[in-house]
């Protein structure tokens, strides 16, 4: 079984990822085929106090997406990487709204990934939202909204491990009307749960 974890709400005042995580779980309980194959973990709240205060640290003041893999006292972080170290997911996913772009992007790890998970599931989201197509984006060199590199200490992966899983971010424009943010969110999501199984069927047939 892919073990796969799904992360939202790092950042306290970007609540849409829980909203999202809400409605796609309501989605596998209508119809638990969307992740068959497949060990779901949710963690749709992982920085509390920020929700609680609506701001985008913790209440520490500390950003937690820069904060992971870098011996940090902060409680949220510690538990999240113990989760990430205990299940060593095959898949993270890290949802995340972003109040500067004007369309949704992502983050990944891997060419092969950008090609055959991140691209169909910006795809789809792009049902419901435009993409950011912009050259630069949050200070990173992307291509058809698609970024291959990342901050120091965002969530991922502990590094150095034996196992790496495949890493993505989901970016949706914050000033977006809600509804829509949460069905381009649920719709990548699908599709990264659909396209991953394909590939993994590909994989075993070479």
């Amino acid at each position: 079984m892919m073990r796969l974890g799904i992360f939202a709400t790092v950042h306290g005042a970007e609540p849409e990822g829980l909203v999202a995580l809400a409605r796609f779980l309501e989605r596998l309980a209508a119809d638990p085929s969307l992740a068959e194959g497949f060990g779901v973990f949710i963690y749709p709240l992982c920085n509390p106090t920020g929700f609680e205060d609506g701001t985008r640290t913790a209440r520490t003041g500390l950003d937690l997406n820069r904060e992971f893999w870098r011996n940090s006292e902060q409680p949220e972080v510690r538990f999240l990487e113990s989760e990430i170290r205990t299940h060593a997911f095959d898949g993270i996913v890290t949802l995340h709204s972003d109040d500067t772009s004007d369309g949704l992007y992502g983050f990944v790890r891997g060419a092969v990934l950008s090609e055959y998970l991140l691209e169909p599931a910006l795809r789809e989201a792009n049902r419901y939202l435009p993409r950011n197509r912009r050259p630069v984006i949050d200070g990173f060199a992307a291509r058809e909204g698609i970024i291959q590199q990342g901050y120091p200490g965002m969530l991922q992966s502990e590094p150095g491990s034996l196992r790496e899983p495949f890493e993505i971010t989901l970016e949706t424009p914050q000033k977006a009307p809600l509804d829509r943010q949460v069905s381009s969110l649920v719709g990548a999501l699908e599709t990264i749960l659909l396209e991953y199984r394909r590939l993994q069927a590909v994989a075993q047939h070479i």
